[in-house]
Parts: C-alpha cells; sequence; structure tokens
C-alpha cells in the first residue's frame, strides 16, 4: 500500500482510482524512474488543497495581463485578466477534455504503467487555465502558480491547455513559487499549435525549499508550427517535469532550451521525448545543468525520428557543470531514427569550469571566485539567447543570478 496514493485518492471508490491504487507508483526497475526513486516519498501523505490568501508582493514585477492561481484555487485579487487583448480567450475552471486518457503514443519514452501521475492530474484536476489565441498578440500573458503555506502540506491538481490558431502567436510567461511549505503539485498542460502557429514559453520554476513538483506538458504541432520555450528548474526540493513534443506537421519547428540549478540536496529531474512525425521537421535542444552540496540534477533527452520524417533535423546537446564531489549528474540522451535523410546529432558533457578559462581570468587579476562566478554564470545565460524581449530577458537573467547566489561550489 501507498500512504502517497491513499491520501491522494480518499473518497474516490470509482474504476479509475483502483486502477490507479493497483498500479502503485513506479518502482526501483523502472527505466523511466530509476534516478528519481519514489520510495521515501510514496510514505507521505497530503491534504485536499485549500484557498490561502495571499500578499501582492508575490507578483511584484508581474504585469498584466495575469493569471493567477494560489495552492490551486483561482484569486481573483492578484490576477489582471479585465483587459485581454483582441483575439485571446481564457476560460477558468475544469478543462472540458480533462477527462481524456494519457495518450501513449505522445509519451513515447516510458510505459503507460509510469504515467501515475499524469492519470493522478486527470482523476483529480478540478482548475485551471485554457487558453485560445486566435491572432497574433503582441503582449506576453503570464500565468502564475503560487503554493503557500496552511499549517498543513496540500495537494495540488492544475490542468491547463492552450490553443493556438492558424497563424496566431503568443508568448506566455509562467512563474511558479511558493513558500517554505511541502506541498505537491501535480500539473498538466496540453498544447496544441496550429498551422503556421507561434508560441513562446518562458517558464521559471522556484518553488521554496521543501516543495515537490510534477508537471507533464504535451504539445502538438501542426504544419510550419514554431514552438520556442526556454525552462529555468531553480527550486523545489524534488522537481520533476515530463515535456513531450510531437512534430506532427511538416516543416515544424521546436527550440526548447533549459538550465537545471540544483543546490543544496535538491532533486530536479527533467525528462524530453521529442517525436518528428513529418518531413523536414527540426528541433534544437541546448540544455545546461549545475549541481552542488548533495544535490543531484537528472536529465533524459529522447528523440525519436519516425518513418516518412526524411529531411528532419534534431540537435541534443547537454552540458553540465559539477560544483561540488558530492553532487551527482546523470544525462542520457536517446536518438533514435527510423528515416532516411536527416541530419540528427545529440551530445552531453558532465564536468567542472574549464581549468584554461579559469587561469586566463585570474592571470587578469581577477580573484578566484570571481573569476568562477563569471564563468558560472556566462555558462548559463548562454541558454537566454532565444529571449528577444530585454525586459523578458533581464527578469531571467536576475532569476539566475538569485540562484547562483544560493549555490555554493566547493
Amino acid at each position: 500500500m501507498s500512504a502517497l496514493l491513499d491520501s491522494l485518492l480518499a473518497g474516490h471508490d470509482d474504476a479509475g482510482s483502483r486502477a490507479i491504487l493497483d498500479a502503485g507508483l513506479p518502482g526501483p526497475r523502472s527505466e523511466a524512474w530509476k534516478y528519481t526513486p519514489l520510495r521515501a516519498f510514496e510514505r507521505r501523505a497530503f491534504a485536499p488543497a485549500s484557498c490561502v490568501k495571499a500578499d501582492a508582493e508575490w507578483i511584484t514585477g508581474i504585469p498584466a495581463p495575469r493569471i493567477v492561481f494560489v495552492n490551486g484555487q483561482f484569486d481573483v485579487a492578484l490576477s489582471d485578466i479585465d483587459a485581454l487583448p483582441a483575439g485571446l480567450d481564457l476560460t477558468l475552471g475544469h478543462d472540458r477534455d480533462a477527462s481524456v486518457e494519457i495518450d501513449t503514443e505522445t509519451n513515447a519514452w516510458q510505459p503507460a504503467g509510469d504515467d501515475v501521475f499524469a492519470n493522478l492530474n486527470t482523476k483529480l484536476a478540478k482548475d485551471g487555465a485554457h487558453i485560445e489565441a486566435s491572432a497574433v498578440i503582441d503582449r506576453p500573458l503570464h500565468l502564475v502558480t503560487l503554493n503557500l503555506a496552511d499549517g498543513e502540506d496540500r495537494a495540488i491538481h492544475l490542468h491547463h491547455s492552450i490553443s493556438l490558431a492558424p497563424n496566431a502567436a503568443l508568448t506566455l510567461v509562467e512563474h511558479q513559487l511558493g513558500n517554505d511549505q511541502a506541498n505537491l503539485d501535480n500539473s498538466r498542460l496540453r498544447i496544441t499549435l496550429g498551422e503556421r502557429a507561434q508560441l513562446k514559453q518562458l517558464r521559471v520554476q522556484d518553488d521554496g525549499a521543501r516543495a515537490t513538483r510534477f508537471l507533464r506538458t504535451d504539445a502538438t504541432l501542426a504544419t510550419k508550427a514554431n514552438y520556442d520555450r526556454l525552462d529555468l528548474e531553480l527550486g523545489a526540493s524534488l522537481s520533476r517535469h515530463e515535456l513531450n513534443i510531437t512534430l506532427q506537421g511538416e516543416s515544424a519547428r521546436v527550440h526548447s532550451g533549459g538550465i537545471l540549478m540544483a543546490h543544496g540536496k535538491r532533486h530536479l529531474d527533467t525528462r524530453l521525448g521529442i517525436v518528428h512525425a513529418a518531413a523536414n521537421t527540426k528541433t534544437e535542444l541546448p540544455w545546461r545543468g549545475l549541481a552542488d552540496g548533495r544535490a543531484r540534477a537528472v536529465f533524459h533527452g529522447g528523440i525519436r525520428i519516425d518513418a516518412g520524417a526524411d529531411g528532419s533535423q534534431a540537435n541534443l546537446q547537454n552540458r553540465n557543470l559539477l560544483l561540488s564531489d558530492n553532487a551527482e549528474i546523470d544525462t542520457q540522451p536517446v536518438l533514435v531514427i527510423h528515416a532516411d535523410e536527416v541530419q540528427a546529432a545529440h551530445g552531453a558533457t558532465v564536468g567542472q569550469l574549464d581549468a584554461t578559462s579559469l587561469f586566463y581570468l585570474r592571470s587578469r587579476g581577477i580573484p578566484e571566485d570571481e573569476a568562477r562566478r563569471i564563468l558560472t554564470v556566462a555558462f548559463c545565460r548562454e541558454v537566454l539567447a532565444m529571449v528577444d524581449d530585454a525586459s523578458l530577458r533581464a527578469s531571467l537573467e536576475s532569476r539566475i543570478d538569485q540562484s547562483l547566489a544560493r549555490m555554493q561550489p566547493e
């Protein structure tokens, strides 16, 4: 028996709930979970989400239009959606399609039995933001989730969706924040991009040091759709993001980069499952990882090029820095090709700061600590090249600097 599943499914006695309980959590033999064991976590219990009043300081610097959820519930006072741009529609509440079971073809990188948290979200999510864009939206939309303390560990389940009509464009900035409460946030996001649609998505996960977060994102791209996203994994005690993208239409393109900054005893896990299902599709995947103290960063970069997806291009580069003798980084690039005439490359490195570069800075009179900081900042900020909005980029750079200040190289 699992105390975790028992607490989450308390009061649910339907066939779907019983199936989840019978299957249990993925064990040590699960390939998809072997670097993120759940033995200790399954002994924990969580109460249902509750309404908490949040201070306005949490949204300082986050402009409108702004959608805010606090402990899994829409917060009218902190949100600002009164003047949404023309062509942008928002629906709040339970997604009419939330009952759809997990598409095992979309998640090509692990057996259906390992999708327990996504299935729990399908069962338990009652709220979410459902965004539809039918035009080119010139202002970024901000989606904020705050997970705050109320004296008891809470389970939060949000189910969001984004749909862009043909030729529509949108920039979405996600802020996932929290204080020092050991809540569980188990959320899901579904994305559908029509022909020639363009979505830019910037996500900052900076939860409190005791929080747990499981997030699953499933995206499908039509012909000539463009999807650019950046993920900054900065907080939480345990955070796992499963990002599955299917390039379904010819000449669809994805640029997905991110940084995993694991410090202290944090455990950060990111899994990419990219499927090239059509010809002349392209993915560019630059990812970085850092770990200090006794932290652990886990990265799985899976790319599959299906039969018929000729002319596809795929490039995955995962570079990692170990800043402590006790830290650990596990990286697993996977490339599966079933088509001809493709260009595909993948690589992963785990090491320390370049000794030659460090010596060069030291020879210019820069103290060692400052030289290390300069090189580490440059290592991280390289991924921000995709962000062309100056104010957004400055905000992300500030977040990275704050996180680096918390790290303690040895």
